[in-house]
């Protein structure tokens, strides 16, 4: 006979044990037994705490890969807040110190205007405001361009002043600009006056050093570092009493020669932006262009 054929399972007559039913009754009798002992007596309480001690372990490992995805999404949240709050400080430094640059240059203007204002009133003959724009291009000169030109009113051979003295001369007038060279130029002379002693004498411009220079000075000249000196008003250009100079070094190597005196500008012939252009005096407008007052 085939081994398919034959029935291995325990036939009805010999099977043992209870039936479905009954292991239902008997549990469920013995789970309402248990409850109301454990109501009545609390004799759980010892087995729930072993089995809850017993589990720990397990619920730690279950919960540990749950753990560790929120840790690291919690580090990676907070490591891209951190970076966005670095980015927003970073933009409001920046615009923090381009404020604090910028109110710092408006109070350079405001004490620049200030001054200008001041000496605005003293003086006697017309003037025009006018802003710095940028140095000239050529390395050799000391010369500076101004927002303003012919269509302004600006004439070849006007006086320009800062706030604190005579700063230069315009030689070059175009439509819209105009270009200014400083007293400390190699190519500009002004004649000067000392106004502790009266006495007369040319200022030469230094670029070198940016000082201006006294030439042909006695040695036995009357002359003392701190002196002011100021435009004599004899050459027709600049008017009487601006001031131009003080003196900053006086060298004598003999009394029967000459004296090298230097002056510091009043005018602040490498940071000034807010000037004064002055009209040039009645015979100096015609002049298409001044290199120097000599």
């Amino acid at each position: 006979m085939p081994k398919a054929t034959v029935d291995r399972r325990v036939p009805p007559l010999f099977r043992q044990g209870l039936t479905p039913l009954s292991k239902l009754l008997l549990l469920g009798a013995l789970s309402v037994l248990l409850m109301v002992v454990d109501a009545r007596l609390r004799l759980g309480a010892p087995v729930r705490a072993a089995v809850a001690t017993a589990l720990t372990p397990l619920q730690w490992l279950a919960l540990a890969p749950v753990r560790a995805l929120q840790t690291g999404g919690g580090y990676f949240g907070s490591l891209q807040a951190a970076q966005q709050e670095a980015a927003t400080a970073r933009t409001e430094l920046t615009r923090q110190a381009q404020r604090a640059a910028q109110v710092e240059h408006l109070s350079q203007e405001n004490r620049e205007l200030r001054a200008l204002l001041g000496m605005r009133e003293r003086l006697s003959v017309k003037a025009h405001g006018a802003e710095a724009l940028y140095d000239a291009a050529d390395p050799y000169t000391r010369k500076l361009v101004i927002d303003r030109g012919e269509s302004q009113g600006i004439q070849p051979g006007s006086p320009v002043m800062d706030g604190y003295g005579v700063l230069g001369q315009v030689t070059r007038v175009y439509p819209l600009v105009s270009e200014v060279t400083l007293l400390t130029d190699r190519d500009q002379a002004i004649p000067v006056l000392n106004t502790r002693t009266g006495q007369r004498s040319v200022a030469y411009g230094q670029p070198r050093q940016g000082l201006l220079e006294l030439r042909f000075v006695s040695a036995s000249a009357d002359l003392e570092v701190g002196d002011l000196l100021t435009t004599s008003g004899v050459d027709g250009v600049y008017p009487p009493g601006l001031p131009v100079a003080r003196i900053h070094s006086v060298t004598r190597q003999g009394d029967g020669g000459y004296a090298r005196v230097l002056g510091q500008p009043m005018a602040r012939t490498e940071h000034s932006l807010q000037l004064l252009v002055l009209d040039p005096p009645v015979g100096k407008q015609d002049r298409p262009e001044m290199e120097g007052s000599r």
